[in-house]
Parts: C-alpha cells; structure tokens; sequence
C-alpha cells in the first residue's frame, strides 16, 4: 500500500501517544505497589524496582530482533499490533497482581511482546526521506512528551480512586490502542522492500553482528551503551528518590513526570527541527550528551524538591542527541533492513536496561544504608554523569571523521 507520508506520520504518532500514556500511568503508583506486595520501604522498594525492569529487559533483549525481522518480513502493522496486546494484558497482571511474582510474570509478558517503540521507529524509517528522519524521529519523543503529560497525572489522580485503579486504565487504553491501530493505522513497508526472515539474524547476537557491515552504526553503538546505562539512574529511581529525599506523593511524582513531558515535548517536538539544521547531526550529538550530563550532576547535588524541577530543563535538553544519533545510524542502513537496525537497537536497550536498573537502584539502596561508607543519595546520578562523560569522548572518537551520506536540510 502506498503511504501518503504526512497522514502516516500523523497515524504513528497517535499510536506511540497513546502508548506512551499508558507507560506513564503507571510510573507514579509502581513504588507504592511495590512496597505494599513486599513491605518495604521506599529506598528498599527501588532494588525490587531495578530487578522488575532487568526482568523486562532479559525477555525483550531475546524476543525484539525476531520482532524486528518478522517486521521486515511481513510488515510494521502486524507486530506493532501484537506488542500492544502484549501490553494490554501486563497491565491486566500489575492490577490483579496478589504476589510480586505476579509483577515479574507480566513484565516478562511485556518483555517479550514490547516492540512498539522498535516498530515505530522502523514505520518512520519507512515513510521518511533521509534529509528529514532524523526530525521524524523526533516525533517519538514528542509522543512520549505528551504522554508523559497526560499519562503520570492520569495515574496520580486515578489512584486516589484505589490503588490497582491506575493499571486497569493503563490496559483500557492500551486495548484501545490496539483498536486504533487494527481499524485505522495503514502498512508502511512496500513488499518490494521485504525480505526473507532469517533466523540466524533475528536473535540478539546475530542482529548485533550484522551492524558489522555499517562501521558508523557500529562504532556508535559503544556510546549509546553508556548513554542507555546512565539514563536509568534517573529512569530507574526516579520515584523512589524522590519519596525518599524529599517525601514526594504519588501525585507530587506525576506532577513532575507531567513537566518532565512538558518539556521532552517542547525539545522533541519544536526546538529538534530548529536546532538539528543549524548545528548538523554531529554537533547535536555532542551538545546532547553535554546537557545529559549537566543535568545528572545538579540532580545529585539537589537539597530541596524545587531544584529538581529546574534542573530538568537542562535535562531534557539532552533529548536532542538522540533523533541526531538515530538518523546518522539510520542514514547507513538500506530500506529493507531498517527493522533489523531497530530490533538490534532494541536489543541494545535491553543489555543495557539489564544492567542499568540493578546497577543504579542498588547504588541508590546501598548509598541511604545504615552501613553505607557515606550517605549519598545522589551516587546514582554521579555514577550516570560520569559514564556520559565517556560516551562524549566515544562519540567524539567516532564521529570525527564522519561525512553524512545525505545533506543536514538548512533553515528556511
């Protein structure tokens, strides 16, 4: 089917925005369902977290490249389609959920069906010219903006009405997201830019190995690893920090998800397709990282609750590395294995979201122990900053002698 971009990109969009509103409904009240299933408190809560999230991961790092080549196969709309009943149904085992185990059951279920923001990415590649898919992928955030403007005081507010209240939303929404998508969203991948689907390529090593054949993409992917890494240090503990250090709410936090989203909106959605052709993908990579980590070392440094607000401007400025690294990696691969590269990217979040979360909620836990060497509630976010320094010098490493294979569009 031939894709009229414009309205393509406006059918995508809506799909990832509803998405993303479920993700976000269910980010405030996760700590408190947490600590209520185990009895612990919110800085003990934040380990249970970081092992929910490595459970996820492990199930998406093995599952998302198969998906990403079943997508180059037979198209984005049926694997974007099953991912959302994937989700609809962890929702369903968050609200019903009588043990933790129930939790760590529907997050592998989540896990191995979650390729909707992979699928995404690839039905954008499809329907972009190359000198605007850097600017399209921006779209992804500006979704994930106003979904986390909606979806956290959406989750906040329901859970005043009960807590399992929240997930059985989230799933309502996710069910209609599937509704949208079966009735309305169009096929994006032309079949004369299908392959066979191989299934030595569709596993996590295999998709990684086939990168060898793009050295840009490749050379990359050793910084966006330490970028995945590091963005759980506020990812992971956001909500748990934030109760512990400054005695935040469920409703607090989503206030402050709904800013975060404010923001991520502003970036992804207006400043990206400003800044992107007066800098070029490379100098964007690199003010990216810089703002990351400005606004990981201010978060560690913070001694009241209104300082976190204003250090997420120079947070989420951050957001622009992101599309800029996208398109470069995207500008290198053909057509027809634009799946693969989102599936191996995929899996590339997974390695990372495997290590990420354990690695900086136990930070967070150890670092407000009684037996801790120093009390630091921010060691996470230092930890963070620290590996964003090394992803810019990688980056610089790579990029140096970088040519785009096609022209950064100027203003006007």
């Amino acid at each position: 089917m031939t894709v009229q971009r414009g309205a393509a990109l406006k059918f995508i969009f809506v799909t990832i925005l509803i998405d993303v509103i479920g993700w976000g409904i269910i980010i405030p009240v996760m700590p408190g369902l947490i600590t209520t299933l185990t009895g612990k408190l919110a800085n003990e809560g934040s380990s249970t977290g970081g092992w929910l999230l490595f459970a996820y991961a492990g199930a998406q790092f093995l599952f998302s490249p198969v998906l990403g080549g079943l997508s180059d196969r037979y198209g984005r709309r049926p694997v974007l389609l099953f991912s959302l009943l994937g989700f609809g149904l962890d929702y369903l085992f968050l609200a019903f959920a009588p043990t933790i185990g129930w939790l760590f059951a529907g997050r592998v279920i989540a896990g191995i069906t979650g390729a909707s923001i992979t699928t995404a990415s690839a039905y954008i590649a499809d329907i972009s010219t190359p000198e605007k898919r850097a600017q399209n992928f921006g779209l992804i955030g500006a979704a994930f903006g106003i979904g986390f403007i909606l979806g956290p005081l959406l989750g906040a507010f329901s859970s005043t009405l009960g807590a399992r209240v929240p997930f059985f939303v989230a799933a309502g929404f996710t069910l209609l997201n599937f509704l949208y998508g079966f009735f309305v969203l169009p096929e994006s991948l032309l079949k004369e830019n299908r392959r066979r689907f191989d299934i030595r390529r569709a596993n996590p090593v295999g998709a990684l190995l086939q990168l060898k054949k793009y050295p840009v993409v490749l050379s990359l992917m050793f910084s966006l690893t330490l970028l995945y890494i590091a963005s759980h240090a506020v990812q992971s503990n956001w909500s748990f920090y934030t109760m512990f250090r400054f005695g935040w709410s469920e409703i607090m936090i989503g206030i402050s998800l709904c800013a975060v989203g404010v923001l991520v909106g502003v970036v992804q959605g207006g400043l990206i397709r400003i800044i992107l052709p007066k800098t070029g993908y490379v100098k964007a990579v690199y003010i990216g990282f810089f703002m990351y980590m400005l606004g990981m070392l201010l978060f560690g440094l913070s001694t009241q609750g209104w300082m976190m607000f204003a250090f997420l401007v120079p947070y989420c400025l951050g957001g622009i590395s992101q599309p800029a690294l996208q398109g470069i990696m995207s500008s290198q691969v053909p057509p027809n294995a634009q799946g693969e590269l989102q599936g191996a990217l995929t899996s590339l979040m997974s390695i990372t979201a495997i290590i990420g979360p354990p690695l900086m909620t136990n930070l967070f836990t150890y670092f407000t122990s009684k037996g801790a060497p120093v009390y630091l509630p921010g060691a996470p976010f230092f930890a963070g900053a620290f590996l964003l320094l090394l992803a810019v010098l990688l980056s610089y490493r790579s990029l140096s002698t970088f040519q785009p294979t096609v022209p950064v569009v100027k203003a006007g």
